[in-house]
């Protein structure tokens, strides 16, 4: 296997703020549907025991594939590579705190593989295309290029039920250790 390749971020993102749209997701319960996997299964969100981290990211780019115009002046909108790329990094380090990880985006699974693939990512990627997931938890998102996203947020999972929201994220970047951190200070 060929050494993952690490992408660095522009050094002058703009910052999202916290709007609150994510405040009402502490204590929800996941609700009962299943999303379609990058292996090809189908994942029943609300049957997931134990711990679970899903990272919610708006998509991945594609190597000479143009991004949506204006793409990063959208706060928080840039970063979802290096952010994927860190839960790479720090899979293992999650999987030793009980963890269980997946990333999340409306692309389809074909898409995500090709990505998961490049990446070298060693977890699976769920696909919200048809945004199931989104509308059910209200999801904060906004549009690009003509595609409804998901705007990037962390859930932490305990038996299903969301016990850590990390909203918004920034840099996308630095969230695999905030949120091995955050599992830490719980040991």
């Amino acid at each position: 296997m060929d050494t993952p390749v690490t992408f660095p971020l522009p050094p002058d993102l703009p910052e999202p703020l916290d709007d609150g749209a994510a405040r009402h997701l502490m204590g929800m319960r996941l609700p009962e549907l299943q999303l379609p996997c990058t292996d090809g299964s189908q994942v029943a969100l609300n049957l997931l025991g134990g711990r679970t981290v899903i990272f919610i990211y708006p998509m991945t780019g594609r190597p000479g594939i143009a991004l949506p115009e204006g793409w990063d002046a959208i706060p928080g909108a840039r970063g979802c590579t290096p952010q994927a790329c860190a839960f790479r990094d720090h899979h293992e380090a999650l999987c030793q705190h009980g963890a269980r990880v997946f990333g999340l985006s409306t692309q389809d699974s074909a898409y995500q593989r090709e990505a998961r693939e490049r990446l070298h990512l060693p977890f699976e990627l769920l696909s919200d295309q048809a945004l199931q997931f989104g509308t059910a938890l209200r999801l904060p998102g906004f549009m690009a290029g003509g595609m409804a996203l998901h705007k990037r947020l962390t859930l932490v999972l305990e038996d299903a039920c969301i016990v850590k929201v990390f909203y918004p994220v920034f840099p996308p970047d630095g969230n695999a250790r905030e949120v091995l951190d955050w599992m830490r200070s719980r040991a």
